[in-house]
């Protein structure tokens, strides 16, 4: 019989990109292994996960809603559902392990798993654990982790330290490649800026470049400005009397390897994921991490590169006044942008998808 898994979890890229990894890893080293997804209904997992080649099956599953404390009845009463159809899941498609990224349905299905005797591994992505994976570590068999002291959180034995799985094309283009210049029609003699605020975009982000466009046209560098789709119509029209062959303003990069190829100086939010391909990547960077994720992880993992000299924070409320003033004196010191460079290097994690992939299979008897 083959090897059965269930990936669980999802919301944001940041979730759903390390599941995926981790399932082309598991089917790189069985390659007759069965794996479903489970995802919480209307989330972006419902659509990458099959768009990636998986199966997925959705549940109730949503996040409590601090403000309208009367909705989470509702949420209550989905969270019972999901267990209950967690359950049964299980049940049918009798897995060997269930891996949990993340996610509001990771919650459910991690539960459901161990309540039915089967081992469960959690990835934990950030630098300072959630409520719910530590509820969850108490079951679980293995916890993986992207951070070094992160037994102030989850028992010591259950930990290994793997890293964070990245996009692998992102690995693949070489520094400075004459291709990712003439992808952006750039020159090679200038330095180049990227600036990326996520998936969706950042809001302060964009209002920092917004407000200091002047300063930046004048400054004789190159940039590559993501604003995401919800920002794209505000900031071209504010980069309008600006634009030349030297400001890109797009909603989406889809050559992200190119962009970090000729990136001097990055300014980035501090979700999980853009962290590990940053270090993996060596990009000096600039974070301003988002106020509006759970428990201020990104301030904590940012931290956690500013404490090794790896990275600049620049906080969110100070972010519109001073992060443009703190890039440019930046990209112009190179001796600065090294250092940086080799500190955050020294945090990268490499093959990590497949590192988790071998800690699951570990879990679970030969089968003849």
């Amino acid at each position: 019989m083959p090897y059965r898994f269930i990936i669980s979890g999802g919301g944001t890229g940041g979730h759903i990109f390390p599941a995926i990894s981790i399932a082309n890893a598991l089917k790189k080293q069985l390659p007759d292994a069965e794996i479903l997804f489970v995802g919480a209904l209307g989330r972006m997992e419902m659509e990458r996960v099959p768009a990636a080649g998986y199966p997925i099956k959705g549940l109730p599953v949503s996040g409590f809603d601090r403000k309208n404390l009367f909705r989470n009845v509702k949420v209550l009463l989905n969270l019972r559902r999901s267990l209950q159809m967690a359950r049964q899941i299980i049940r049918d498609f009798k897995p060997d392990a269930v891996i949990g990224v993340g996610g509001y349905a990771s919650a459910p299905t991690l539960k459901a798993a161990s309540s039915l005797g089967i081992p469960t591994l959690i990835q934990e992505q950030n630098s300072y654990a959630g409520i719910t994976n530590k509820l969850l570590a108490k079951k679980a068999a293995r916890i993986c982790v992207a951070y070094e002291g992160m037994e102030r959180f989850f028992p010591k034995e259950k930990l290994v330290l793997t890293g964070n799985p990245v996009r692998q094309e992102l690995l693949t283009t070489p520094e400075k490649s004459n291709e990712a210049y003439d992808f952006f029609g750039f020159h090679p003699d200038k330095p180049t800026l990227l600036v990326v605020g996520g998936s969706l975009g950042a809001r302060t982000i964009n209002r920092s470049i917004i407000s200091h466009l002047h300063e930046l046209s004048q400054a004789d560098i190159q940039i590559i400005w993501q604003t995401g789709k919800f920002y794209i119509e505000e900031a071209r029209k504010a980069a309008e009397p600006f634009l030349s062959p030297q400001l890109i303003v797009t909603d989406f990069v889809s050559r992200m390897d190119l962009a970090y190829s000729v990136a001097d100086l990055v300014i980035s939010r501090a979700g999980a994921g853009s962290i590990s391909e940053l270090c993996l990547l060596g990009k000096p960077v600039i974070l301003v991490p988002s106020p509006n994720v759970a428990e201020d992880h990104q301030t904590k993992n940012a931290l956690a590169l500013v404490q090794k000299e790896a990275a600049v924070l620049i906080k969110d409320e100070e972010a519109e006044k001073i992060l443009v003033q703190k890039a440019l004196a930046l990209i112009k010191d190179t001796d600065a942008l090294n250092k940086l460079s080799q500190n955050i290097k020294k945090m990268a994690q490499k093959d990590s998808a497949e590192r988790i992939a071998a800690e699951v299979i570990g879990l679970i008897p030969k089968k003849n």
